[in-house]
């Protein structure tokens, strides 16, 4: 057992981040590392919880008392193994994760859960150090062929799973290379791509085929895929942006977040972009409206390139800064304010706006009219927003990046061409077994649960590859 009083000797103390001043000049990860005998001192704060509330709000059901304890233990190997029993891309997870699990922590009663993520993102990188993670392909094959649509974390991780049940696996992809959302739709400064090309080629080596450049509609047809392989998983992402059809819309200087993120992750791959898609912040006044995660990711990029002003706006109210008094579990977890690395490093935040129209001249993006909204709730009880009639205000801009969210797959290409059942929000409907309404073809990820987190979409994949295999091995 960990030390039953660890965390009553041990402080709560985290790697921290690279200082501002060196961390904004480049693409290089913002999170430092603790030395391995500070995270085993850190791992000693579990107090391996009679019931452990970590373990129920891990999205993937890491086994989180039992890594900390090997950790503890210095069982770097046996940690890594206990990891990756549930979760196949903990070196992910343990830098990306919002960490439900340390909302859920005992401990965060007195405010310092247990460093619960970072103690992942150690065990990881200290198994690939010593070799502990390898190849290891199935001794025996099937000979039954899948073919997952999508290489992003749901679609790799049901490869993963597929692979090792011993079926020949292929994915496909259609950008220029594979990962997905962990490719190009998160900043290097936050997830380095040379760590996803690590376990890319652990998974080649395994025997999985990956082709890139290979788009249904495009250059791929679904309907050969599901003559050519016994089942086919789509895991295509919610990659629909929410838009925004106000007046002024079609101004120029207007892009989407994800467009943004991905061109400039591809810049630092070494692609070149055409001087007219360009989308560049540098010298300009930047307005992103969203203030989720993604919205902070274009914020952290925006500085990089050397934006002139960024401003984050978000329709919603501020959410609260929870005094000395106050728990910061749930359910005050999901309404404390949250500042990102990206914030700190240059932005201005504001709340309760709401965008009335764009305004250009010579059809350039100039500047965004805004208005103040208040939130009231109707006649049924939900929350309604209402305008406040006189708090009109003009906002400069050179730059507006639309950060609203996904509303749902991408319909055109594999679900209008298979006719498939989606459910209201457009995302595709399957049964318990992930199975759709086309014989052979299941969905994971979120193009079935709707946009969430990539440790989700990790567990969606590893279970919906469980069904597959099960109905392989029943055909």
């Amino acid at each position: 057992m960990i030390d039953p009083k660890g965390f009553l000797k041990i402080e709560r103390k985290e790697a921290g981040n690279r200082p501002m001043q060196d961390r904004v000049r480049d693409f290089g990860e913002v999170e430092q590392t603790l030395n391995s005998e500070d995270r085993k001192l850190q791992a000693s704060r579990c107090m391996d919880c009679g019931i452990p509330f970590c373990h129920w709000a891990c999205p993937v059901i890491n086994i989180i008392p039992e890594f900390n304890e090997l950790l503890y233990k210095g069982e770097w190997k046996k940690a890594s193994d206990v990891l990756h029993s549930t979760n196949n891309f903990p070196e992910f997870t343990g830098r990306i994760c919002p960490a439900p699990c340390e909302d859920a922590c005992v401990l965060t009663i007195d405010k310092s859960p247990v460093t619960i993520r970072e103690n992942e993102a150690a065990i990881t990188e200290m198994a690939f150090r010593e070799g502990y993670i390898k190849p290891n392909p199935p001794s025996k094959r099937t000979g039954m062929k899948v073919a997952v649509i999508g290489s992003g974390p749901a679609g790799l991780a049901c490869a993963d799973q597929l692979n090792k049940a011993g079926h020949l696996v292929t994915v496909f992809e259609k950008e220029d290379a594979a990962g997905g959302l962990l490719r190009y739709g998160i900043p290097d400064f936050k997830l380095n791509k040379d760590l996803v090309d690590r376990r890319l080629n652990i998974l080649l080596s395994e025997g999985i085929e990956i082709q890139t450049g290979k788009e249904i509609g495009r250059n791929l047809d679904i309907n050969e895929l599901i003559d050519s392989y016994d089942a086919v998983c789509i895991a295509i992402g919610s990659e629909k942006p929410r838009d925004l059809t106000v007046e002024g819309r079609d101004t120029d200087g207007i892009h989407f977040a994800m467009d943004y993120l991905k061109q400039q992750n591809k810049v630092n791959r070494g692609l070149e972009i055409p001087y007219d898609y360009q989308i560049n912040a540098k010298d300009k006044n930047v307005i992103v409206l969203g203030g989720g995660d993604t919205g902070s990711d274009c914020v952290g990029t925006a500085v990089r390139q050397g934006a002139k002003s960024i401003t984050q706006i978000e329709i919603l109210p501020r959410p609260r800064e929870l005094d000395g008094k106050e728990n910061a579990n749930w359910p005050h977890n999901n309404q404390k304010l949250k500042t990102s690395t990206s914030h700190e490093e240059g932005c201005e935040r504001k709340w309760s706006l709401s965008t009335r129209r764009f305004l250009g001249d010579m059809q350039h993006i100039t500047g965004l009219e805004l208005i103040e909204v208040e939130w009231v709730k109707n006649v049924k009880g939900q929350m309604q927003m209402k305008e406040i009639p006189g708090t009109e205000k003009v906002y400069d801009a050179d730059l507006v990046l639309l950060s609203m969210g996904f509303v749902h797959p991408v319909q055109e290409g594999i679900i209008d061409t298979l006719k498939l059942n989606v459910n209201a929000r457009k995302n595709i409907v399957t049964d318990t077994k992930f199975a759709t309404s086309h014989e052979k073809v299941f969905a994971a990820g979120d193009a079935r649960n709707g946009a969430s987190l990539v440790v989700t979409a990790i567990y969606s994949g590893r279970e919906a590859a469980a069904a597959i295999d099960d109905y392989l091995r029943k055909s």
